[in-house]
């Protein structure tokens, strides 16, 4: 097989969108039901307008949905756990706890169940259901290790190959790659994570340096902090699985920040049009509940992206790909048919 740094790749640039499916499970140890339950419950209506806008423009895209979400009652998630579960230093960390107050079924907890989404999501063309891990388990936390992490990917495979889903790509909750756990992927049949630049890691550390970063990155929003971050091929071809790296989270409307939308639109638009000229990717990412409010503006904004990228594609052939088909070109690139 020729040699990863001797091949040449010929495709146009790409732009990758992918959607961090959680719904309470991911904001569970920062803020209570009662608390973000507008965007919560939006995500029910918001959900199919990003697809039908996603099967206007034909976008492809991958929606990372946490292993809890599958189940459609309490009593099939608790038969489904994982017996080795992860014990962080900082207990508040771990979801497990939470399961015996949650409601009997979707029904009754929309907040903590979601397959008819999962197969709503499932039944759209060109729309990939990943993982986000099977508990929104936090991979560089303290406490944690890499047999109860192995345990809980074992739990998403089984629980989707249960609803006739493959895992192929995995988006790791919080941004907490860990490279370790990295290289066990191929075991589960996953050939795609996205990365994230340094700045984007979210884990527990002191105030001072999380206000910090985060302040640069709310600045990098509206100004080019960070510059464009859009990455090569190439650079995705040197790792196996494929490092198919985030470059820009689609933050939502603000209306404190209302006077920068422009800017904020402007930084996405500029950075996709650079990768669309010089054939490198683009990776947009975002969480359903950040369009839970203020859907018209953040559809807007969503409208507006699309259709640059249609113009794009006209222009310049840019092209969508969701983690999976873009993996699957990076194989064969490399003399590999997928599986």
């Amino acid at each position: 097989m020729e040699s990863p740094s001797t091949i040449t790749h010929n495709s146009p640039g790409a732009l990758v969108v992918s959607l961090d499916s959680e719904l309470h499970w991911g904001v569970r140890d920062k803020k209570a039901v009662e608390v973000y339950k507008r965007n919560l419950s939006g995500v029910r209506s918001v959900v199919p307008r990003i697809l039908e806008a996603f099967q206007r423009y034909e976008i492809h895209a991958t929606w990372a949905i946490v292993g809890f979400l599958f189940f459609s009652s309490k009593a099939e998630l608790i038969e489904h756990l994982p017996a080795l579960k992860p014990h962080y230093t900082c207990s508040r960390l771990t979801p497990y706890g939470d399961i015996g107050g949650i409601g009997a079924d979707e029904g009754t907890d929309p907040f903590h169940y979601a397959l008819s989404l999962v197969k709503a999501i499932a039944a759209q063309s060109n729309q990939e259901i990943a993982t986000h891990t099977f508990s929104h388990y936090y991979c560089m936390e303290p406490g944690q290790d890499v047999m109860a992490f192995r345990a809980d990917i074992e739990a998403a495979v089984a629980i989707m190959r249960k609803h006739n889903l493959t895992p192929e790509s995995i988006v790791f909750p919080r941004n907490q790659v860990n490279p370790e756990y990295v290289a066990i992927l191929p075991e589960y049949g996953i050939t795609s994570y996205r990365g994230a630049p340094w700045y984007c890691v979210g884990k527990e550390e002191p105030f001072f340096s999380f206000y910090i970063r985060a302040a640069t990155r709310l600045l990098d929003t509206y100004l080019a902090i960070y510059g464009h971050n859009t990455y090569s091929y190439e650079q995705m071809r040197r790792s196996m699985p494929f490092n198919i790296q985030s470059d820009r989270m689609l933050r939502p409307y603000s209306r404190r920040f209302r006077a920068l939308e422009p800017l904020r639109l402007r930084r996405i638009l500029t950075a996709m049009e650079f990768a669309a000229k010089k054939k490198r990717v683009f990776h947009l990412w975002w969480h359903p509940h950040n369009f839970g409010v203020e859907q018209e503006r953040n559809l807007a904004a969503l409208e507006h992206i699309l259709a640059r990228y249609a113009r794009l594609r006209e222009s310049h052939g840019m092209v969508s790909r969701n983690m999976r088909e873009l993996s699957h070109e990076l194989l064969r690139d490399s003399g590999v048919e997928p599986a």
